[in-house]
C-alpha cells in the first residue's frame, strides 16, 4: 500500500483504451476487408490527423481535452478489493487534473459494514479532489455495493442490473443447547454491560436480543443517512426497506441516473477524450511463481499456525453486521 508498504509490493498497469480499440478495429478490418482496405483506411486517418495538427485551435482544443480513467471494483463480502482501489485512487489524485472523470465499473452484492464503509470513503476522496465520479453497474450494486455507488455524481446501470437493498442483516448459529446436551459448560467474562450481547456458544436471553436489534437499527440509520447525504433527491424512507430493484425500476425511484451498459458509456467517452484503464495487482510471491503446489503448501502451513487465533475470533466475527 502507499502509506503502509506490504511485504509484496503492488504494481500498476495502465491501458490506453483508445489505442487498444483502434488496434482491434484495424485487426478486424484487415481480416474482413483485406490489407489493401486497411492501408487505404490508414491513409485517410493520417490525412485527418495531419489536418487537425494544422488547425488554429489545435492547442486550445488539446488544453481543454479531458482525460477519463476507468477503475474496476469486484466486491466480495469483506470488500477486499479496496486494498487495490485505494492505491489506484491515490495515484489518480496525485496525477489527474481537476475536472477529469473517473469511471468505476462496480459489481458487488454487499458485505461487512466497515469494509464497504471504507470503500465508499475511498470513492469520496475522488470528489474531494474535484474529479468527476461515474459509477457503472452492469450486474449488481446492492447493499454495500449501493453504498459505494451512491457517492458518485452519476450512476449508470444496465436495464436488468440489481440495485438498492438499503438494509442491514446479521445472523449467527447458536450451539448452547448442543453444548448443554453434551455436558459442556461455556463461560464468558466481560467488563461493561454490553461488551457482549448475543453469542454463538452462550445462552441468549430477550435482553441480549433486544440490545442487538437496537445495534442493527442504529447501523441501518447510519446507512440511510449516508445515502441521503449523497443523493438528497432520493426518497430514502421509500427505498430503505432492504428490497432491491432492477435497473428500469431503480431509475423510476431515482436510485440511479440513467440506463446504459458500461461498454456503451465508455465508447461514448472515447469519442472526445483519452480513456485509460488502471489495474493494480500484488506482485506474486516466490511460492506463487514456483507453482500452485508450493503456494498451497505455504497456505496450509499458515492456516495451521493461525488456527488458534481464528477460533478465538470466531465468536466476534460471527456477530459482524452485513449491509444487505
Amino acid at each position: 500500500m502507499l502509506f503502509h508498504p506490504p511485504k509484496n509490493p503492488v504494481e500498476l498497469k495502465v491501458l490506453h483504451l483508445n489505442e487498444a480499440q483502434k488496434q482491434r478495429r484495424e485487426d478486424l478490418m484487415e481480416a474482413t476487408q483485406g490489407k489493401a482496405a486497411l492501408k487505404q483506411f490508414k491513409k485517410v486517418m493520417a490525412k485527418k490527423a495531419k489536418k487537425a495538427l494544422k488547425s488554429k485551435n489545435k492547442k486550445k482544443d488539446a488544453d481543454n481535452k479531458s482525460q477519463v480513467f476507468v477503475l474496476d471494483f469486484d466486491g466480495d463480502i469483506k470488500a477486499t478489493a479496496v486494498k487495490h482501489l485505494r492505491e489506484e485512487i491515490s495515484t489518480l489524485i496525485s496525477t489527474a487534473n481537476k475536472g477529469d472523470e473517473v469511471i468505476v465499473r462496480l459489481e458487488s452484492g454487499g458485505g461487512l459494514v466497515h469494509g464497504y464503509g471504507l470503500a465508499a470513503a475511498q470513492l469520496a476522496r475522488l470528489k474531494d479532489a474535484d474529479l468527476k465520479l461515474t459509477v457503472c453497474v452492469d450486474k449488481v450494486a446492492a447493499s454495500g455495493g449501493y453504498m459505494m455507488a451512491c457517492v458518485a455524481d452519476n450512476i449508470i446501470a444496465a436495464p436488468f442490473a440489481i440495485i438498492g437493498s438499503i438494509g442491514v442483516v446479521s445472523q449467527l448459529p447458536n450451539f448452547h443447547k448442543w453444548l448443554k446436551n453434551h455436558d459442556v459448560d461455556y463461560e464468558m467474562f466481560t467488563a461493561g454491560d454490553y461488551k457482549r450481547t448475543v453469542t454463538v456458544f452462550g445462552e441468549n436471553d430477550a435482553e441480549d436480543r433486544a440490545k442487538y436489534q437496537e445495534e442493527l437499527e442504529q447501523t441501518h440509520e447510519l446507512f440511510k443517512h449516508f445515502v441521503n447525504t449523497y443523493r438528497p433527491a432520493l426518497e430514502v424512507a421509500k427505498v430503505a426497506t432492504g428490497e432491491h430493484w432492477y435497473g428500469e425500476d431503480a431509475l423510476k425511484l431515482n436510485l440511479i441516473d440513467s440506463l446504459q451498459t458500461s461498454d456503451s458509456y465508455i465508447l461514448e467517452r472515447m469519442e472526445n477524450s483519452d480513456v485509460y484503464a488502471l489495474h493494480s495487482r500484488q506482485k506474486p510471491t516466490l511460492a506463487e511463481k514456483l507453482g500452485l503446489a508450493q503456494a498451497a503448501e505455504a497456505t496450509l502451513s499458515m492456516a495451521v499456525d493461525k488456527l488458534p487465533d481464528a477460533l478465538a475470533r470466531f465468536d466476534l466475527n460471527s456477530r459482524l453486521n452485513i449491509l444487505k
